[in-house]
């Protein structure tokens, strides 16, 4: 009979001497042995371990995962990021093949792990001058500290696999083909998090505050602490702590906490966020211009803890320019529904209802509209954008946005494609305002009337270049509640959020299952224009889909798996 070998196993199994098959851009014809002895190499092997870091920007068949939100729709209707919109994803067909990425960073970082002792440093280490021992003594730490690299990569990687599969089989070290894999069992949720908190309070004693400009982009102390921020966050949140969602499943401790005391996990996710905020000599403040953080080699930014370095390229233009501009494609389109939930420039609720917001929708809004969408009669690349019925970029042009916006966050509108112009910027990973807010977020629930709770969500929305008014004083905890979540999908709109923020705080039918709206735009006789908000497409959502779906493909090859409730 056949032996079938599950993916994740096979990657975790495949031994240092297969090297060479995975790593071809690394040995052409030096040894796996040589391979793991040389310090360039071993540099060169953690480089790859980042490179398995995501890039949000085409995340899915040419799509950013905002479009299988309630944030966009995807203007290429044959694109599988669709069938999140639809309910056609399952086991067998999931657009989104995070188990098959992610364990493939695992592999590359247990990997690495066992081969960084094994790093031939004797030609330093064995001559006597000054200049040769301190070379050793710095590669000897370099190594040290690469190993906390790896584990906080991959922490992050065991991360990003929880928060779309509940508890996944938790791999530490090499496995070797004699190893039994037929019986993989997936670890319980609340092992999953704390072996990655775990990893995080190891990787942030260990690794620097921040680096010398050569070593930019690499994990911090800031990084580690981060990630336990974010991994607390939502471990407290009702969809880890509620098992109503699953239905019958029997297996609760794969996709729920045990019950305890939810007060102490919001404390624990609070004092985690509040650990970065305090974290001395980071240099960490709030980006004095919101737009160029998404624009620009953002890693070195002040606000940037943690992002994805990327080469130059244009694709993302190319996929996201507007219809009517050379080389557009309409990609990422906008949504009514996101639209509508920027406020009003004095802080107050923008109203479909109030005739003076819906005659001229865009005016005296949160800076960030502008700053994050494309408006229409908005002046972009030089001249004003035509999203009305027959303008250039509106409706009648074929692929033009049905929403009636384009994406203008993370797009770089100086770049003429004709040309073939490139630009090189980051995809943010961490980033302060999000830890304020997750701070303000658990503190409302672990202690609500706190008064960092106001202050910290205040100092996202007075950055330069917003400066929105305060929150008002006085605010219940349910209020408040509702003034955070708002707060975080328009500052975080297009960051990859949406979608985990609606699952975890479980609100998925009102949001994901929700129709996306656009808006139908009429260019009148005399310039003016007439916006009417329209339901663009009926989305589907069920409650298994709350989490993914194990692969089918890893359940036929190991029985000791269970699949997730509903599928």
């Amino acid at each position: 009979m056949k032996r079938i070998i599950p993916f994740f196993v096979l990657a975790a199994v495949v031994g240092l001497s297969s090297c060479e098959d995975l790593e071809r851009e690394l040995i052409t014809d030096i040894t796996g042995q040589q391979l793991i002895r040389s310090y360039d190499y071993t540099l060169n092997r953690l480089n790859s371990i980042y490179t398995d870091v995501p890039a949000g920007y085409l995340q899915i068949d040419g799509a950013m995962t905002a479009s299988a939100t309630d944030e966009a729709e995807h203007t290429l209707e044959t694109s599988n990021v669709q069938k999140f919109n639809n309910g056609s994803w399952n086991a067998i067909d999931i657009p989104d093949n995070g188990w098959v990425n992610f364990y493939r960073g695992v592999r590359k970082a247990n990997q690495f792990l066992v081969a960084t002792d094994s790093v031939n440093l004797d030609q330093y280490r064995l001559d006597p001058t000054p200049a040769a021992q301190t070379t050793y003594q710095n590669r000897l730490n370099d190594i040290r500290r690469w190993k906390y690299e790896a584990r906080f990569l991959r922490a992050y990687f065991y991360f990003e696999l929880i928060k779309r599969y509940g508890g996944v089989p938790l791999f530490t070290k090499a496995l070797t083909i004699n190893d039994n894999f037929a019986d993989v069992k997936r670890s319980s949720l609340a092992e999953c998090i704390s072996f990655i908190t775990a990893e995080c309070d190891s990787a942030a004693r260990n690794l620097p505050v921040t680096y010398a400009a050569t070593d930019l982009g690499r994990a911090t102390r800031g990084a580690a602490l981060s990630l336990k921020s974010r991994v607390l966050l939502y471990a407290a949140s009702d969809l880890f702590n509620t098992s109503s969602w699953a239905g019958g499943y029997t297996n609760l401790d794969l996709v729920t906490l045990p019950a305890g005391d939810r007060t102490a996990r919001w404390k624990a996710a609070a004092d985690a966020a509040k650990a970065v905020i305090d974290l001395a000599g980071t240099g960490y403040a709030l980006h004095n211009n919101y737009r160029n953080l998404f624009i620009t080699n953002s890693y070195t930014l002040p606000e940037i803890i943690f992002a994805r370095r990327n080469s130059a390229s244009n694709e993302f233009e190319r996929a996201n320019y507007p219809i009517g501009y050379d080389l557009g494609n309409s990609g990422t389109t906008p949504s009514q529904n996101l639209v509508d939930a920027y406020e009003m420039s004095n802080g107050t609720r923008f109203d479909w209802n109030n005739p003076t917001h819906a005659a001229n929708p865009y005016a005296n809004r949160d800076p960030r509209l502008g700053l994050n969408i494309i408006l229409n009669n908005t002046t972009y690349k030089g001249r004003p954008v035509e999203a009305w019925i027959g303008g250039r970029d509106g409706q009648g042009v074929v692929n033009a946005t049905r929403t009636g916006y384009y994406l203008k966050k993370y797009v770089n509108e100086n770049l003429n494609l004709l040309l073939n112009n490139t630009s090189v910027y980051s995809w943010n990973i961490f980033r302060l305002a999000e830890i304020f807010l997750n701070y303000a977020e658990a503190l409302n629930e672990y202690s609500p009337g706190h008064a960092d709770i106001k202050t910290y969500v205040d100092r996202v929305r007075a950055r330069t270049g917003v400066a929105l008014p305060a929150l008002s004083a006085g605010l219940s905890q349910a209020e408040m509640r509702e003034r955070i979540r708002n707060e975080r999908r328009v500052e975080l709109a297009f960051e990859d959020h949406r979608g985990w923020d609606v699952r975890r705080w479980m609100i998925g039918p009102q949001t994901l299952g929700a129709p996306l709206l656009g808006v139908e735009i009429t260019r009148r006789a005399d310039g003016t224009f007439q916006y009417k908000p329209v339901e663009v497409e009926k989305r589907v959502f069920e409650p298994k889909m709350y989490l993914y779906p194990i692969p089918q493909g890893e359940l036929n090859a190991s029985k000791g798996l269970v699949q997730n409730p509903g599928w």
